[in-house]
């Protein structure tokens, strides 16, 4: 599968292509449905489009459906690959186009023959992974609020009452029954606001799945993953700390933990709050790879620990030797040199990490080294 950049790229740019009539081809061919069903649909477009007038428009037309039969017939007879197939195949300004994506990290959802003016890019994006999904958690003795956070968007799904007595004891009461009564009900609430977690964050009763599979946790049983990639729970502190301790949450919820925060509303305003209470360490969570691999890259280099090259021309010099191990290149570099490089490391077998120019360490492998360095297997002279 291309790297996170570099296939969102290929995305983009398949966005922009425009055509003057409906000759812009997008096929989608579940996992589970053979290659052939979709190929007949285009032999039959194909063989009415044999019998319209011939003309510039009709001709771009017979051109994309000739190459998409051709490109459906080769993997009807390998079988359909085990995530499913998106293909996309046009002329624009003359030139045929064609974008096959046969490695997807998730499972085309439907089949999809189609064609207009541009291509639709949608059942590609649907399997992507991309938007990691988390599940939201806000919890105050007052009231709880579930929902999920799905790129960027945010939902929520429900919310949970609490009968919990406040501070002020009722009249009568002598303080220490008051106060066994009303931590009585903050555990009984607890409880209902972990079960009702568990319902929808492990049962996935709103459709959860949405979880991209490498990130999602497991449970410790070597089941299923989990339905989102991690859970974030707010609340103001005290509350969170006797919560989480309370051994109130499923084990799986625990460990899929990925942070808390300080929250003020267990209500949907409440979840927006804590989406951006989270959001600095969500996106440096997304950046940590890259972050990790320039550090390896920089520490080796200093300290003359591990063998490194620097600059396009020695590491595609490392390239040919086979001794790259980690290819680094800055997201500056131009597309196409990104697939280039990208290509050329997988070939011989080496892992190939885009680094974001947003950071100091970014900025400066991108304007020291020409945005190009690699750890190596071995030196090379």
């Amino acid at each position: 599968m291309a790297t996170d950049y570099a296939f969102t790229q290929r995305v983009e740019e398949l966005a922009e292509y425009r055509a003057g009539g409906d000759h812009l081809l997008t096929l989608a061919v579940p996992p589970d449905e053979p290659v052939g069903t979709t190929l007949e649909h285009v032999e039959e477009d194909a063989a009415e489009a044999e019998y319209l007038d011939s003309g510039s428009t009709d001709e771009a037309r017979r051109r994309a459906l000739e190459r998409a039969r051709h490109l459906l017939h080769d993997y009807e007879e390998s079988g359909t690959p085990e995530h499913g197939l998106v293909a996309y195949v046009g002329v624009v300004d003359g030139d045929l186009v064609e974008e096959t994506f046969d490695d997807l990290p998730s499972p085309v959802d439907e089949a999809e023959f189609v064609s207009g003016n541009e291509f639709d890019t949608e059942p590609l994006e649907r399997t992507t992974g991309e938007s990691r999904r988390y599940g939201l958690l806000v919890v105050e003795r007052g009231g709880a609020a579930l929902g999920y956070l799905d790129g960027d968007a945010v939902e929520h799904v429900e919310t949970v009452d609490s009968q919990v007595m406040g501070k002020t004891k009722a009249g009568g009461q002598s303080a220490q029954r008051f106060e066994r009564e009303r931590r009585r009900q903050k555990e009984e609430f607890f409880d209902e606001v972990g079960e009702e977690a568990e319902r929808e964050f492990l049962d996935g009763r709103s459709g959860a799945a949405g979880a991209s599979g490498d990130a999602a946790a497991s449970d410790g049983d070597g089941g299923d993953a989990l339905p989102v990639d991690g859970l974030l729970v707010g609340g103001t502190t005290v509350t969170v700390d006797d919560f989480l301790d309370g051994d109130h949450l499923d084990y799986r919820l625990e460990d899929a933990v990925a942070g808390q925060y300080a929250v003020e509303y267990a209500s949907e305003r409440g979840l927006h709050q804590l989406v951006e209470r989270a959001r600095e360490e969500l996106e440096a969570a997304e950046d940590r790879p890259a972050r990790d691999a320039l550090d390896a890259f920089f520490s080796a280099l200093e300290d003359d620990s591990e063998p490194v090259a620097y600059g396009p021309e020695e590491t595609r010099e490392a390239l040919e030797y086979g001794a790259v191990d980690t290819l680094l290149v800055s997201e500056a570099l131009d597309a196409d040199e990104i697939r280039e490089f990208e290509t050329a490391a997988e070939e011989e077998g080496g892992d190939l990490v885009v680094i974001p120019t947003g950071f100091d360490r970014g900025a400066r492998f991108e304007s020291a080294f020409g945005g190009v360095g690699a750890l190596l297997r071995f030196e090379i002279d």
